[in-house]
């Protein structure tokens, strides 16, 4: 008798099958997905893309409302026709990525280098506003408090 091991999720396991044959895909279909490490300084947030392949002046930086976005083109460089590939998995096309900074940034500031096929933004933070706390005062309202009225019963 075969054990079958219990999955309590198990929509997980269905969302799983949906997307097993997502790595067979060709590369022309899948998009390009840049990942990122985002990190803190003393004074700055420090972003880190792998772009090689990527020539660096090609590629859009822009951050507006604490979101940085980074996007570019992989352009193929080859003179190798189609025909003859055996295996073709080193992805072309366009990517794009969008990432919210952790916390409030100089993005007129920020810089950008690339060394060996890693761009690193570093963008400054800008400056805390110390919250003070702010004190109301209260005012007690003086209320008349109305005068009953006298009921005169007619006889």
């Amino acid at each position: 008798m075969k054990l079958i091991p219990w999955f309590p999720y198990e929509f997980l396991e269905e969302m799983g099958d949906a997307f097993k044959d997502y790595h067979r895909l060709p590369a022309k279909t899948t998009p390009m997905i840049l990942p990122a490490d985002v990190y803190e300084t003393a004074k700055t947030v420090e972003v880190k893309l792998p772009i090689a392949g990527i020539d660096p002046e090609k590629v859009d930086i822009s951050v507006k409302d604490n979101i940085l976005t980074v996007k570019g083109k992989s352009e193929k460089k080859t003179e190798v026709e189609e025909k003859n590939y055996y295996r073709k998995e080193i992805r072309t096309g366009s990517f794009h990525r969008t990432l919210p900074l952790p916390v409030a940034v100089i993005g007129d500031k920020a810089s950008a280098t690339s060394e060996h096929g890693i761009l690193r933004i570093s963008i400054p933070k800008a400056a805390e506003s110390k919250k003070k706390p702010v004190k109301v005062k209260v005012k007690k309202e003086k209320r008349s408090v109305p005068k009953k009225k006298k009921v005169v019963k007619k006889k």
